[in-house]
């Protein structure tokens, strides 16, 4: 693939002989996929939940194997220390996968669009003819930093969470850096509720741009009738959490999503003691605790712009709990 990828991009698959197609959709964000291969189209078990027919696309992503890659010269924009390290390029960005084993040479590499809509993703045919079973363009971490820096392009954000989704279709999420408790409150909820776990780790926030959603009465059962204004704020206020494939330690990945109600900031504590939290105080918080390039400082100020309209929608809260099944009462008998 040519430094100028940009012009690649606008060419017609056809011009590659392109055979097959594959396509999901995480936290709103769609990604259509080309390539020559089985493996270059086919899901694993997680993604597999999230894949969409194929259609227009949000992010138009190409596979191309070549024989091998050679490292990249030059200043790194971000170096994970591990996994990855990111590239400025004259067309956009650079991302090289690399691994141990590979001795310096990167086994992927993704060149993407400055807007992240088109992306080129080269794949090693000398690393992965060792690893044949590893062979997934999608693999971890690439779909995530993908939907990330896609998300700076919208109004949208990654936070490190659990959503946790009631009967009456009442969306909470309780956001947490690790150790917080987010698994434990995805298992005091199981244990006594019928809701759904959108994600038990990561949850995409975004503005919700679709119909709005009209829940009657009759569908909410009689206990959690006092929660029907929640829902109409949220549906007011057009907030919605996605589901992601990243999930915990529970190993909740839904492609769903609900209208959120409320945010509670994960803390251990005593007395289960809800504090509602300033928008300054709840900004700070959730940025803490979101997953942002920082490796550009529009990122920065994208996200923390979206999340100040968050916080001036959806309440949020400082939630000290216990990990017991209190605290799950605590949740269902408070009230804004």
């Amino acid at each position: 693939m040519t430094g100028d990828f940009e012009a690649e991009f606008a060419a017609p698959l056809d011009g590659m002989r392109v055979e097959l197609r594959g396509q999901l959709c995480i936290g709103g964000v769609s990604v259509g996929i080309a390539g020559g291969r089985n493996s270059d189209v086919i899901f694993d078990s997680e993604h597999e939940r999230f894949r969409v027919e194929t259609g227009a696309s949000d992010i138009e992503l190409r596979v191309e194997w070549v024989s091998e890659l050679a490292p990249t010269p030059g200043c790194t924009l971000f170096d994970s220390g591990t996994t990855w390290r990111l590239y400025q390029h004259e067309a956009g960005f650079q991302f090289d996968f690399g691994d141990p084993i590979a001795e310096g040479r990167p086994y992927k590499r993704l060149l993407v669009d400055r807007n992240f809509c088109r992306a080129g993703l080269q794949m090693s045919a000398e690393y992965f003819s060792a690893f044949p079973h590893a062979a997934d363009p999608l693999g971890y971490p690439l779909d995530e930093l993908l939907i990330m820096h896609r998300l700076t392009q919208e109004r949208a954000i990654e936070l490190h969470g659990c959503g946790i989704v009631r009967a009456d279709g009442i969306g909470n999420l309780f956001v947490g850096h690790s150790g917080a408790g987010k698994s434990t409150t995805t298992q005091l909820w199981t244990e006594r509720e019928d809701v759904e776990i959108l994600s038990d780790d990561r949850i995409i926030v975004r503005r919700d741009e679709g119909p709005q959603i009209d829940i009657e009465e009759k569908q909410i059962p009689r206990s959690a009738r006092n929660d029907k204004e929640i829902i109409g704020a949220a549906r007011k206020f057009n907030m919605r959490m996605y589901g992601t494939p990243w999930h915990g330690e529970a190993m909740y990945a839904s492609p769903n999503s609900a209208p959120l109600a409320r945010i509670f900031v994960l803390e251990h504590g005593q007395g289960n003691v809800v504090t509602q939290l300033s928008p300054s105080q709840a900004v700070a918080e959730l940025f803490a605790r979101s997953f942002v390039p920082f490796h550009r400082h529009e990122y920065v100020e994208s996200a923390l712009s979206f999340l100040e309209e968050v916080v001036g929608t959806v309440p949020v809260y400082r939630f000290l709990f216990e990990p017991d099944s209190r605290a799950v009462d605590t949740i269902l008998q408070f009230h804004d």
